[in-house]
């Protein structure tokens, strides 16, 4: 029988062996890269590590580049208020545009660019989003450029300057009633909003550029017949908005503008809708096709992820790349091609016949 003075010993050696078949576990599997580094011409591939991707990886088809804040109208719905006065300078606006255009082997790049605001002719009487847009045009070949403007500061100088780059003038119009237009905050003065947007029209007839109306909804014009108007103009298209919400832009304690006199129902839109039905060129979108259908980025070139009611900024893709950035967008894409943001949308395919 075993003595009682050797069970200490056995657990001891038992314990030892446990430890030692461990050992020999681990030095099996680092084997391979004892080999690598030994004979150095064997090839061993090495575990790859990813950061967690989602299933289906955001494409900047087209983006809203709202390159500055300011803006010389008080439209009292607006939801991209003047929080800032911040512009990138020209070089690196254009070294982000450069980088959205060339995305990346995983994403496709974009195909359209749209610069807006604030109102983007303010910033040097019209020549940096000039200088933008022929550098997109004619730099980087982008198939569509478009800017989104209120109409008051443009000149026909300036379509002799730029017009032949870009492809899209989208000009602010929530009325043709311009007492209406004031109490909306679309006014200056003495001049016509209704009278400037005419000239426009034409000027994007005389220098080939197509021409489009965006309407904001609310409830200083939701009982307006403009399908006269409208069928005069003949746009190619008329974007109809109804007037959304974003807390922090125009609404709540710090925003610039409170919207909430401005808001209509869900009924109201569709009665607007209904009564323009017959127009072809009217392009209806409503709260749950806007906020997160479009891909914003802010005057730092940011993202702005619109999904909580709120625009919730990423990093800038300046500092960590488009596609780390735009994880943070918050873009709904199927939204997107559901309401036909993805539309004819180069001047050179419209074919203009004025």
């Amino acid at each position: 029988m075993m003595s009682l003075c050797l069970l200490p010993i056995m657990e001891v050696l038992t314990a030892v062996w446990r430890n030692m078949t461990f050992l020999l576990k681990c030095m099996k599997m680092l084997t391979p890269w004892c080999w690598l580094g030994g004979f150095g011409t064997r090839k061993i591939s090495s575990p790859k590590f990813s950061a967690p991707q989602s299933p289906e990886r955001v494409k900047p088809l087209s983006v809203n580049y709202h390159f500055t804040r300011q803006c010389n109208y008080k439209c009292g719905f607006c939801f991209h208020t003047a929080k800032t006065s911040f512009v990138l300078p020209i070089e690196e606006a254009k070294k982000g545009l450069s980088m959205l255009k060339d995305a990346g082997e995983s994403v496709m790049g974009m195909e359209k660019i749209n610069f807006s605001g604030g109102e983007p002719f303010l910033q040097d009487r019209g020549n940096f989003v000039g200088k933008l847009v022929e550098y997109c045009k004619k730099d980087l070949k982008l198939p569509s450029v478009s800017i989104v403007s209120n109409g008051s500061q443009i000149t026909e100088k300036w379509f002799r300057s730029y017009g032949e780059h870009l492809d899209i003038l989208a000009v602010s119009c929530d009325s043709f009633n311009e007492e209406v237009n004031k109490l909306i905050g679309r006014g200056q003065g003495n001049k016509n909003h209704v009278d400037k947007l005419m000239k426009i029209r034409q000027w994007c007839c005389d220098y080939n550029v197509a021409f489009k109306i965006n309407s904001v909804i609310n409830s200083y014009n939701v009982e307006e017949d403009m399908r006269d108007e409208i069928t005069r103009i003949s746009p190619i298209r008329w974007k109809v908005f109804q007037c959304l919400i974003i807390d922090g832009e125009n609404s709540g304690e710090e925003a610039l503008r409170q919207a909430e006199t401005f808001v209509i129902t869900d009924d109201e839109f569709k009665g607007f809708l209904n009564r323009h039905k017959d127009m072809t060129c009217l392009v209806p979108e409503s709260n749950q096709q806007m906020r997160d259908s479009y891909l914003i980025l802010d005057e730092y070139m940011r993202f702005l992820d619109c999904r909580n009611g709120r625009k919730d900024p990423s990093k800038s893709i300046l500092d960590v790349g488009v596609e780390n950035a735009i994880k943070f967008s918050g873009f709904d894409e199927k939204m997107f091609f559901k309401r036909g943001g993805k539309y004819v949308w180069s001047k050179a395919d419209l074919r203009l016949d004025w």
